[in-house]
């Protein structure tokens, strides 16, 4: 062998945990609107996560219904810091209610636009109805109006406010009404039929868990059992003649 010493690669801790082929953006995109194991496998994640939670149930139907409820808003973007500031208002657990804002996902989204909006100008007076590709079309419009407006603050650009009067007035104030309105009714809903589900699952998890603990017990009581009686049976042979 030669007496050089082998060299061995540093890993350091990102590497270790790091992909080995980085996903390119039109991945993620694509995973965004459809998950890799799917949707079913998605929305079973979640379900997992949730009843295995460590909180009262009560609290973990009000981080549900929070989440639910904050689906129902036009806040696009801002929906997990507006479920968190929901579910600590009504003390409900926080991270049901971040996870509960998968209700708000690109397949349920449309529906979910579509009625809110509808809903809400239909309360508002206002006549027409609006197909989900046209209120997302001109959410993305007035988003790039409101960045082009702010650019112009810092530059030669010329802002335009009034563009957005109609957006504001047609689209996203009935899609506020609207969805406050069912994300209510919804939301107060689910939360009164989870608590029971989260309840009956963490009964049945103590009982599991006695259940194992019982029979861990049991099992050491008759191998300690076992032990004594060879124990004894040693010491009965050695007063044996």
């Amino acid at each position: 062998m030669s007496g050089q010493k082998a060299r061995i690669p540093h890993l350091s801790g990102a590497i270790l945990f790091k992909r080995r082929k980085p996903r390119s953006y039109g991945q993620i995109a694509s995973e965004m609107i459809y998950p890799r194991g799917g949707w079913r496998r998605a929305t079973r994640y979640v379900m997992y996560r949730l009843r295995r939670l460590p909180d009262q149930p009560h609290r973990i139907a009000r981080g549900v219904a929070a989440g639910v409820f904050v689906s129902f808003t036009p806040l696009f973007g801002f929906h997990f810091l507006s479920a968190a500031a929901v579910a600590w208002i009504i003390r409900g657990n926080i991270l049901a209610a971040l996870l509960a804002t998968f209700v708000g996902n690109p397949v349920t989204l449309p529906f979910i636009a579509f009625a809110s909006t509808g809903v809400g100008r239909h309360i508002l007076g206002l006549r027409g109805d609006l197909s989900p590709h046209f209120i997302f079309r001109e959410f993305s419009r007035a988003t790039g109006e409101i960045w082009h407006n702010i650019h112009s603050m810092f530059g030669p650009k010329v802002a335009h406010w009034n563009m957005l009067h109609d957006f504001f007035f047609q689209i996203f104030w009935p899609y506020v009404v609207g969805g406050t309105i069912l994300g209510l009714l919804i939301s107060v809903g689910v939360h009164y039929l989870t608590v029971p589900v989260f309840r009956a699952y963490q009964r049945r998890r103590e009982k599991k868990m006695a259940d194992r603990i019982e029979r861990a017990s049991q099992r050491a009581i008759a191998l300690a059992a076992q032990r004594a009686a060879a124990l004894s049976k040693a010491e009965a042979d050695k007063d044996l003649p």
